[in-house]
């Protein structure tokens, strides 16, 4: 049985090495991960058994190299029959008729069997999560830094959101590119800071809490801004040393994204009501626009051709809201400076 893997890990050259020393690194950040149906199939088992005994061992028949792209990417022996066997018995599966079986594609480790390209995992959610950073980069530097002068208050706060979400998504694309227990970790930390802080400007922007104009806004801000850092350094510590809950951190999200929400469907809907300018309902609009794209996550389904999920198509829904949205915060930014211009004269 002979599959595109390497016979000898340690004969290769002095990469692995480096690899090794990786490695090493994400067992030390290891979680458990719970097993799915095609970790436990019999034919699954026995083909990681035949492909690791054939091609993995000291005294294995086949030699096959890893290419240099996928040992760059961390893709071991191990991992490369751990792939091939997904494949193969997926396939199996889906020819096995009469009768169909109910559910032919299983997922393994808690992922569905996506085909790779260049050595990644899931291609469409890399390209996707890229799309999205490179959403934040635009809005920063055509959007935010020329068009928002450096005297308005609430600038900062926007070009922090820039930097938030980008550093989110680029977590979130390597997390895609190779999963492991590291990656994973840090794609939900980076998450969950990007969540959180977007509740904490919209509060800041919507409750005005930048017009250090009374002692008792300053001091609003300051606990608010403590109780932000606060609630994230207390999720990451619950995830992190006590329990690795999925669930839970799925509700946290919610709530917190809810929230956000609410606040600025509120928003949209009294300036909209008090100013009749279409730019004042795109918060609604891009709020709507992003449940929609995040319950495609409820329609989960086996990758079309191997690739298209419902996650991929989760995160190809968020890149024009968030288009969108650097436009809105100008506009936003705008009116509000050419009201205190008004005010002023």
């Amino acid at each position: 049985m002979k599959f595109n893997v390497t016979s000898k890990p340690g004969g290769a050259p002095s990469f692995l090495s480096i690899q090794q020393l990786l490695l090493l690194g994400f067992v030390a950040l290891a979680t458990p991960v719970a097993a799915s149906i095609g970790d436990r199939l019999p034919e699954f088992q026995e083909c990681i058994r035949v492909c690791e005994r054939e091609n993995c061992g000291p005294d294995a028949e086949h030699q096959t190299p890893i290419p240099l792209h996928r040992r760059l990417l961390l893709w071991s022996c191990p991992s490369e029959c751990d792939y091939t066997c997904q494949h193969l018995t997926t396939s199996s599966r889906l020819s096995q008729s009469p009768p169909p079986l109910p559910h032919p594609v299983v997922q393994y480790h808690g992922k569905w069997p996506f085909i790779r390209f260049l050595g990644m995992q899931e291609p469409l959610s890399v390209l996707f999560s890229l799309g999205n950073f490179w959403a934040h980069y635009q809005g920063l530097y055509t959007k935010i830094l020329p068009n928002i002068p450096p005297s308005y208050p609430l600038r900062k706060w926007y070009i922090l959101l820039s930097y938030v979400g980008m550093a989110s998504w680029f977590f979130s694309a390597v997390f895609h590119t190779r999963d492991f227990p590291v990656t994973e970790q840090l794609d939900y930390f980076a998450a969950g800071a990007n969540v959180l802080y977007g509740l904490y400007y919209t509060v800041v922007r919507i409750f005005r809490l930048d017009k250090k104009d009374t002692p008792r806004r300053e001091s609003l801000l300051r606990l608010w801004t403590a109780l932000c850092i606060l609630m994230y350094v207390a999720h990451v510590t619950y995830l992190k040393m006590w329990a690795w809950d999925y669930t839970y951190n799925m509700a946290a999200n919610v709530a917190v994204g809810a929230i956000q929400n609410l606040l600025w469907s509120w928003y949209s809907w009294t300036r909209y009501r008090e100013q009749k300018k279409g730019w004042a309902a795109w918060p609604g609009i891009v709020v709507a626009w992003v449940l929609v794209a995040m319950s495609l996550e409820l329609l989960d389904f086996p990758p079309l051709w191997g690739s298209v999920d419902a996650h991929s198509l989760w995160h190809a829904g968020t890149i024009v809201p968030t288009i969108i949205w650097y436009n809105f915060l100008v506009k936003d930014a705008q009116d509000d400076m050419a009201r205190s211009e008004r005010l002023k004269s």
